[in-house]
């Protein structure tokens, strides 16, 4: 024993001067953070920017940086991932210092450091890519490393700090922070806003936006919600955004048992941001578009409540709790899903949340989960910089079916109660997943480690079978298998049911399945069936045997979860090669657009239809079944009879039509701004009718010139302006477009440059886009090293979405055996995001 002791102490011996010979290296490394995190407290930042009015030009800026350090012995790295230029001026406890600027790091001597608190004083250049400046507006974005290419700090998750915040901005702007506002005056041209300081927070939750905004105010509990906006045309929207906020606050409140946990509640819709929203305490931002609707269908109502919901449950889970390392970015992730869910079963009842829950998660999760880049919940992270790369549908979809098996297993109460106590214990401070499993632990007799390791820590999904014996006709036997679709052997614990369909009932069995086979008993003895609908609640998570008797009547089972479990199965099983082709699945699904009658159901039908339509059939045989899928669109946009259910089948021919019919009937819309009975089009509905007629027919782009003449929106106008190129009828011109997407600078606007490639791209054009394909892989580590988080998997799918053929794949195949030591992150997003591409060599789509 003391020999095993002496051991490690000597380990420890040797593995500190590793970390003091000062190798100071790129992003903020595993072991940097741990070191600072043992010797870095009560941090407190200081911040004075100066925004001038031209976007162009340079931000001045000041900053103080207070801490303690427990010892002085080591020299102290900052993270500031800007050229030394940047930094005019630096003092460290009143003593003035040459800045030194290595591999990203400010380095500061022990010298100059004191034991117990310091101050180091700082006048730089902001940087400022991730201020995203626009003409009128900016506003800071800094998930998951990004604060340190703005301001000198200490960039990592589990070093919490409080920011004192000055924003000098020109007059006439409108300001939002973490923050209270403490002050404001008026200099002139220029106004100055000094907030208070704010709650403890990570860097990367750290944000303000500044501009010509309009400002709206309500009351929300306690609170005086600020809420900022640009939009021209707000319609109803605002007192509704406000609503769907003061919903979701009460429910958290309520459910977590702790009042919101921040001194304010404000947040901004932001023109074209690069995701849905962004959870900053007191600053959420949002995606304008995702806030304002016009026209909107139910399911358009459902996300953004499931939007708002999912910000707003960040303020406990992500904001008020942290996790301590990036490797547990999913943690935050999959409670705001989770969450967000259960506020949408609240407000819309169980029938349209476990529709929804279904829906909204199981394709997304399976679209990787199938993948040979499949990565798991839980994902080792060495070094910060590559922290973005880690977020994506497993994070997002598949966390929180995990999480709802996981509920299920230990019972709502249960679950509710760990959690409760996990909030509480690591509130304003940082918790790793194993720190949640363990009090979770205390509130289940399952071994949850057992559980935890097949389903956060490994990747992949089951594979249901199963055998049937009967006597007479009655059940004898029916026995379930499950096998992992790839890799190791091991099995996935959870439940789900199983309903026995029969002329005239049905009877549903549920299923507790931990092992790799079982006998369903309860199924011995009773009638033998029409058929087997499999996952009938759809709960379960893996690919279901698909009877074939079933396909027949898949659209007339009573239950809409029942059968959109049905749809996501039979498409699974289609691209997996089993059941049926992509063709007869097609064919089938195309039948059902004018049976199905629930809004959510319809939409998933359509989108399938598009997938099958333009990614798993042969040009040929597209073409021979055009017009049945056209007529049978539009004749169901007729007998329709609810006008959301018009609408999503509007949208659907619009994505399939080619022929000249077709195009001169959606062009009559257009022009005339009259469409079918039933169906209400707003601003944006053109727009995106115009650029679908531009991209169908080359001789019509003047209906863009046209559009952007009816618009009023200036930020609108510009996103239009930027699209224009990548739908022009001269090849040339989109070249000249495409290659303008090699510089930074160009790529901006994030959410722009994808819908653009995916008007370069789509199957119609292919013939002349083929050829970006190599440099679009050859892109993707540096849009990783200047892209926001979701970026390079957006950027990949927008590229290969729907290509099918043998001549693409092979360039995906060719740039992978060219780069054998490719970043294995990034390697899986180029495999994830081509599989449909893989697969439709394999269906013989190509």
């Amino acid at each position: 024993m003391r020999q095993t002791l002496m051991n490690t102490i000597l380990l420890l011996v040797i593995s500190i001067p590793a970390f003091t010979r000062q190798i100071v290296t790129p992003g903020v490394s595993s072991e940097l953070s741990k070191y600072r995190r043992a010797e870095i407290s009560n941090i407190r930042y200081q911040l004075d920017f100066q925004i001038p009015a031209i976007k162009t030009e340079p931000i001045p800026a000041t900053e103080t940086i207070y801490c303690n350090l427990t010892t002085n012995a080591q020299p102290l790295q900052i993270d500031f991932k800007q050229n030394a230029d940047h930094i005019q001026a630096l003092t460290v406890n009143g003593k003035t210092v040459t800045p030194k600027l290595e591999n990203e790091h400010l380095v500061i001597a022990p010298a100059y450091l004191h034991k117990g608190s310091n101050t180091i004083n700082l006048q730089f250049t902001a940087g400022d890519a991730s201020l995203n400046r626009n003409a009128e507006y900016l506003y800071a974005l800094f998930v998951p490393d990004r604060a340190r290419t703005v301001f000198p700090c200490f960039d990592q998750p589990d070093l919490k700090a409080r920011f004192a915040l000055t924003l000098r901005v020109p007059t006439g702007w409108k300001v939002l922070a973490n923050g209270k506002l403490k002050d404001s005056a008026i200099n002139g041209a220029q106004t100055i806003y000094n907030f208070i300081d704010s709650d403890l927070l990570p860097t990367y939750l750290f944000s303000f936006t500044a501009g010509k905004y309009t400002r709206a105010g309500k009351q929300i509990g306690q609170y005086n919600a600020e809420f900022l906006y640009r939009e021209t045309d707000p319609g109803t929207n605002v007192d509704s955004i406000f609503q769907a906020h003061d919903n979701a606050l009460r429910f958290l409140e309520t459910w977590t048992g702790i009042r919101y946990p921040f001194q304010k509640v404000g947040f901004a819709a932001i023109p074209d941001f690069q995701f849905g929203g962004m959870e900053h305490p007191g600053e959420v931002q949002y995606k304008a578009m995702s806030l304002f609707l016009k026209e909107p269908t139910k399911d358009q109502l459902i996300g953004r409540i499931g939007l708002i919901s999912h910000e707003t449950a960040h303020m406990w889970f992500g904001d008020l709790v942290t996790m301590q390392w990036f490797n547990d970015v999913w943690m935050k992730e999959v409670f705001a899903n989770f969450m967000a869910d259960k506020v949408v079963e609240q407000l819309m009842g169980s029938e349209t949340f476990n529709l929804q829950f279904l829906t909204d998660h199981y394709p997304s999760a399976y679209g990787v989960d199938r993948t040979p880049g499949a990565n798991p919940i839980r994902q080792q992270l060495d070094n910060l910089q590559d922290a973005g790369s880690m977020y994506g549908n497993i994070i997002y979809h598949k966390a929180p079916i995990m999480m709802r098996q996981m509920e299920l297993l230990m019972g709502k109460d249960n679950f509710r109660k760990g959690i409760q106590e996990y909030l509480k214990k690591y509130a304003y401070n940082n918790a790793t997943w194993n720190d949640l499993v363990q009090i979770l632990a205390k509130y289940s007799k399952y071994d949850l480690p057992g559980w935890n390791k097949v389903w956060v820590n490994q990747p992949g999904r089951p594979v249901f079978d199963y055998t049937i014996s009967y006597k007479g006709d009655k059940i004898d036997k029916l026995n379930i298998t499950q096998s992992p679709e790839a890799g190791a052997a091991r099995i996935w614990p959870q439940t789900f049911a199983i309903t026995l369909v029969y002329a005239d009932s049905i009877h549903s069995i549920p299923v507790n399945m931990n092992t790799a086979g079982m006998q369903l008993k309860a199924a011995t003895g009773l009638t033998k069936p029409l058929f087997i609908l499999f996952n009938s609640d759809g709960i379960g998570y893996g690919l279901f045997p698909a009877d074939k008797l079933m396909l027949e009547q898949i659209f007339s089972q009573k239950s809409a979860v029942s059968r959109a479990s049905a749809y996501v199965n039979i498409y699974e099983n289609v691209l997996s090669g089993r059941y049926m082709t992509p063709a007869e699945l097609l064919a089938l699904l195309t039948k059902g657009v004018a049976i199905e009658k629930e809004e959510t159901n319809l939409r998933l039908l359509t989108s399938y239809i598009g997938s099958l339509y333009w990614t798993f059939t042969r040009p040929a045989e597209r073409a021979a079944f055009a017009f049945q899928l056209e007529e049978a669109l539009w004749n169901a946009i007729a007998t329709q009879t609810q006008p959301n259910n018009k609408k999503v089948l509007f949208r659907a021919y619009q994505n399939v039509y080619v022929s000249e019919v077709a195009g001169k009937r959606m062009y009559e819309i257009w022009k005339q701004q009259q469409p079918p009975a039933g169906i209400k089009l707003a601003d944006e509905d053109y727009t995106a009718l115009a650029l679908t007629i531009a991209l169908k027919n080359d001789t019509a782009v003047t209906v863009i010139t046209q559009q952007r003449d009816r618009m009023k929106d200036a930020d609108k106008k510009a996103r239009l302006d930027f699209l224009v190129p990548s739908l022009s009828p001269d090849v040339s011109v989109r070249d000249s477009f495409f290659n303008s997407l090699t510089d930074r600078k160009n790529r901006a606007k994030e959410a722009w440059v994808i819908i653009a490639l995916g008007y370069l791209h789509h199957p119609l054009r292919q013939s002349t886009s083929y050829k970006y394909l190599p440099q679009s892989l050859e892109l993707v580590e540096e849009i990783q090293r200047t892209g926001d988080i979701f970026f390079p998997q957006s950027w990949l799918s927008a590229t290969f979405g729907s290509y099918q053929t043998k001549a693409a794949w092979q360039v995906v195949q060719q740039f992978l055996e060219k780069h054998p030591s490719y970043n294995p992150r990034l390697k899986a997003k180029i495999q994830q995001a081509t599989d449909n591409l893989y697969r439709a060599q394999k269906l013989g789509g190509g």
